[in-house]
């Protein structure tokens, strides 16, 4: 397994994702090569007492960016929506912010 400091990147602070904090969904950015049982196995190592229940995850393509006439895309990205179990507690990074 690699470092679950890699395959976790950041959390994915947007309204949408403000949203989902009171039913225990967070929303984080991943590795792009990270399955859902890595990404499960990294968050209940680096975030103690939590439970995950549920693990989707979204690929989103890079964008296509022009400057004259050379081309190049912007990077990948791939968020993981993490749902936790309802007896598990909240995860304390986000505490403040509902």
């Amino acid at each position: 397994m690699r470092n679950p400091h890699d395959i976790i990147l950041r959390p994915v602070l947007t309204e949408k994702g403000y949203d989902g904090i009171g039913d225990k969904r967070y929303v984080f950015e991943v590795h792009v090569k990270a399955n859902k049982v890595e990404i499960k196995q990294a968050l209940e190592s680096v975030f103690k007492d939590i439970k995950v229940d549920r693990v989707n995850t979204l690929r989103t393509l890079g964008k296509i960016k022009r400057q004259g006439s050379t081309q190049g895309r912007t990077p990948e990205i791939k968020k993981a929506y993490v749902t936790l179990t309802k007896d598990s507690k909240p995860i304390e990074f986000f505490e403040g912010m509902i």
